[in-house]
C-alpha cells in the first residue's frame, strides 16, 4: 500500500507543475499586456499633449483674427455710412451750386444783385470743393480698409486650414504611435518568451523555482546561506547557467528595444541586525547586488542589469510559519523595457 501511495503521489506531481506553469504563463501574458497598454497610453498622451498645446495656440490666434475681422467690418460699415452722408451733402451742394449759377446768370442779364450772388456762388463752390475732398479721403480710407479686410479674411482662412491639418496630423500621429507600440509589444513579448524558455531549459524543472506573473522566482537558499549575501558554490553554478541564457538571448533581441533584466532581492519578516546588515533592506539589496556583480563577471553587459532591494515589504505568502518565511526569502528576475 505504501508503495502504491508513493507512486500515486509521484504521478500527481508529474502533471501538476506543468498545469501551474501554464496558468502562471497565462497570468504573465495578461499582466504584461496590461502594463504595455498603460505604457502605450502614457506615451500617446505625452505625444498628443504637445500637439494639443500647439492646437490651442492656433485656435487662440483664429479667435483673435475673428475679433479683428469683426472690428474692421464695423469700421468699414461706419466709413460707408459716413461716405453716403457726405455723398448726399455733396449732391445737395452741387444742386445749390447749379441753382446759384442760374440766379447769377439771370442777375447779370438783368444787372441786379450780381455781386452778392457771385459771393454766394464762390462760397458754395468752396463748400463743394471741401466736400469733394472729404469724399475722396473717405474713398481712400475705405479702399485701405477693404484691403485690410481681405488680408484678415485670407489669414483667417489660412489659420483654419492649418488647424484642420494639425488635427489630421494628430490623428495620424496617434495611429502611427499605436502601431509602433504594438510592434514593440510583440517584439518584447517574443524576447521575454524566448528568454523564459531558454532559462527553463538551462535550469530544468525544479520545485524551488517558480514563475510568478512576469518574473522568475528563486528561493534565496539556492544562492545564499542564511543571513549572508555571499554566493555559495551551488548558487554560482546556477547563475552561470542563467548568464549563458542571458547572453544568448541578448544577441537576438532587436537593437531598438532598450531592455533590462531587473534583479530583485526579498527577505522574510524576521528582523536582522548585524554589523554588515543593519536591516532586511541591506540584506535584500546586498544579495541583489551580489547576483548582478556575478553576472557581469560572467560577461553580461552591465547596462542590461538592475539591482533592487525590497526587504520584507513585498511578501509572496502571508503569515509567520516556516513555509511562508521560506517563500518570501527569494531572488526575482524580471525582463522588462526601460
Amino acid at each position: 500500500m505504501a508503495l502504491a501511495s508513493r507512486r500515486l503521489r509521484q504521478g500527481s506531481a508529474d502533471y501538476w507543475p506543468g498545469f501551474v506553469d501554464a496558468m502562471a504563463t497565462l497570468l504573465l501574458v495578461i499582466i504584461f499586456l496590461l502594463s504595455i497598454f498603460m505604457l502605450a497610453q502614457f506615451y500617446l498622451s505625452q505625444a498628443i499633449t504637445g500637439r494639443d498645446e500647439a492646437l490651442q495656440s492656433m485656435q487662440a490666434q483664429i479667435a483673435q483674427l475673428t475679433d479683428l475681422l469683426a472690428l474692421e467690418k464695423g469700421r468699414s460699415a461706419d466709413l460707408e455710412s459716413s461716405l453716403a452722408s457726405l455723398s448726399a451733402s455733396l449732391a445737395t451742394a452741387e444742386q445749390e451750386n447749379t441753382r446759384l449759377s442760374g440766379l447769377l446768370a439771370d442777375a447779370e442779364a438783368g444787372g441786379e444783385e450780381a455781386a452778392g450772388l457771385r459771393a454766394a456762388l464762390s462760397e458754395q463752390e468752396e463748400l463743394t470743393a471741401e466736400a469733394q475732398a472729404q469724399v475722396e479721403l473717405f474713398n481712400q480710407q475705405l479702399a485701405a480698409l477693404r484691403s485690410q479686410l481681405a488680408s484678415l479674411e485670407a489669414a483667417l482662412e489660412a489659420a483654419e486650414a492649418k488647424d484642420k491639418e494639425s488635427q489630421a496630423q494628430i490623428a495620424d500621429l496617434g495611429r502611427r504611435l499605436n502601431s509602433a507600440l504594438a510592434q514593440k509589444v510583440q517584439e518584447l513579448a517574443r524576447a521575454r518568451s524566448e528568454f523564459f524558455g531558454r532559462l527553463r531549459q538551462a535550469l530544468g524543472n525544479r520545485d524551488d523555482i517558480q514563475v510568478v506573473g512576469d518574473r522568475f522566482v528563486f528561493q534565496s537558499e539556492i544562492f545564499f546561506d542564511s543571513g549572508s549575501a555571499a554566493l555559495n558554490p551551488a548558487g554560482e553554478a546556477e547563475l552561470r547557467k542563467i548568464a549563458t541564457a542571458i547572453k544568448e538571448i541578448a544577441k537576438d533581441v532587436p537593437s531598438d528595444i532598450n531592455w533590462v533584466l531587473r534583479i530583485d532581492g526579498h527577505s522574510d519578516s524576521q528582523p536582522i541586525s548585524t554589523p554588515e546588515f543593519p536591516s532586511n533592506w541591506h540584506l535584500s539589496a546586498g544579495r541583489a547586488i551580489s547576483v548582478v556583480r556575478f553576472l557581469t563577471d560572467e560577461g553580461v553587459a552591465p547596462n542590461r542589469l538592475l539591482a533592487a532591494g525590497f526587504g520584507e515589504y513585498q511578501p509572496l505568502a502571508a503569515g509567520e510559519n516556516p513555509d511562508a518565511l521560506r517563500r518570501n526569502r527569494r531572488i526575482e528576475f524580471k525582463l522588462t523595457e526601460r
